[in-house]
């Protein structure tokens, strides 16, 4: 289990560590809860995840060569997939994003919980992110 990141691998194994389905989705609506309120003007074009059922929409700052994310999603346990990933990925420069192996989304058990649009969608939120952290490793 090595994503690369180290706030990752431990949201993972507390998921991963519960063998109640429930359990873990509680933990996702808690994440979602926690999620930082996003400013408006985050919610444009560009900074929206395709193929989601749901408005998701996630943006990165680089400083110092370190990625922040901000993101909001109009469904709870979606803005939980969100937090999940803005959790784990925050404070990594874009390589290491971009080198994030999809994988971990199997270990975390989520899919269990998980209808398959939601599933689907967690990863393309995860594609999403890769794609920005992309595109500013090569205009960096």
């Amino acid at each position: 289990m090595a994503s690369g990141s180290a706030a990752l691998d431990s949201i993972v194994a507390k998921l991963k560590g519960s063998n109640d389905p429930k359990r873990r989705y509680e933990y996702v609506l808690w994440l979602a809860k926690k999620l930082p309120a996003a400013p408006a003007d985050l919610n444009c074009d560009a900074n929206r995840v395709r193929g989601c059922v749901s408005q998701v929409f996630v943006a990165p700052t680089l400083e110092n060569g370190e990625l922040h994310w901000q993101g909001d999603s109009d469904a709870q346990i979606t803005k939980g997939l969100l937090a999940l990933l803005i959790q784990g990925l925050n404070g990594l420069s874009p390589e290491q994003v971009v080198a994030v192996d999809p994988s971990f989304i199997a270990e975390t058990g989520l899919q269990a919980s998980l209808t398959p649009s939601r599933a689907n969608g967690f990863l393309n939120i995860l594609r999403h992110m890769q794609a920005q952290a992309s595109a500013l490793a090569s205009s960096g």
